[in-house]
């Protein structure tokens, strides 16, 4: 298909209107500010791009909601990208890329897709944060945290860590803290806490499931330690956030 007369006709019209695409170097730059996990700088331009956000932009389709709907899977798979290249593991970006298309084609009204590209952008910018943080510290306490994420239903122990990277436990205990600035035991308990949030929000399992699949004694340990984390039981927490979630989905 030969699409010069359409082009020459859009290059006119843009001429005439004295329309102005986005530089591209300033684009990329606020990819790098995501692949740099520059959380601050990323802030300052979610803001920018909410006051501006039309400016520099072509008109992809007639209906201003799928225009908003094809700019963000654009930009959602632009930013993917450039995470993979620095650091990010493909399968967390591009699977990160699907949920937040999938969840900008459910949007109903134009403006949600601008408050969900500042959300998009956030979510990879922090991740990109903790990826180069972890990238900073030793291969020891690496192969640690990929040990504690992988053993999350055993009763973990700082002397099953050390034992499993060959060290003498109080050298493992001191470079942890140093390098994470967590205890290594603080950080074991906030894995499984953080874990058995995202169960008790996205599924249906029991709390005595949840409480074994994460190796706690018995399921009042694990309700106690729950409970100080994050000032409530399971059953309010499931309670509260998978309500929220529900309705959050449904609303998308």
């Amino acid at each position: 298909m030969n699409t010069n007369r359409e082009l020459n006709y859009r290059l006119f019209v843009q001429s005439e209107e004295d329309f102005k695409r986005t530089e591209i170097r300033s684009e990329f730059a606020r990819y790098d500010d995501i692949k740099n996990g520059d959380i601050e700088k990323v802030r300052e331009n979610i803001r920018e791009i909410k006051a501006h956000y039309y400016e520099g932009k072509g008109m992809l389709s007639d209906s201003l909601l799928r225009n908003n709907q094809y700019h963000f899977a654009i930009g959602v798979g632009i930013i993917a990208r450039v995470c993979i290249d620095g650091g990010m593991k493909h399968n967390i970006a591009y699977t990160l890329s699907d949920i937040y298309i999938r969840r900008g084609d459910k949007c109903r009204a134009p403006q949600e897709l601008i408050e969900l590209t500042g959300t998009m952008m956030l979510d990879f910018a922090e991740r990109m944060a903790e990826i180069r943080k972890e990238n900073s510290v030793s291969l020891h306490v690496r192969r640690t945290v990929d040990y504690i994420y992988k053993n999350l239903h055993e009763p973990l122990t700082l002397k099953m860590a050390a034992e499993h990277e060959r060290l003498d436990p109080s050298y493992l205990s001191k470079l942890f803290a140093k390098e994470m600035g967590i205890p290594i035991k603080a950080y074991i308990l906030k894995a499984k806490i953080n874990t058995a949030q995202n169960i008790l929000t996205f599924s249906d399992f029991s709390i005595a499931d949840i409480s074994n699949s994460l190796g706690f004694s018995s399921q009042s340990a694990f309700a106690a330690a729950f409970r100080k984390t994050t000032g409530l039981t399971p059953i309010q927490y499931r309670s509260r956030y998978s309500e929220e979630y529900s309705l959050r989905t449904r609303e998308e």
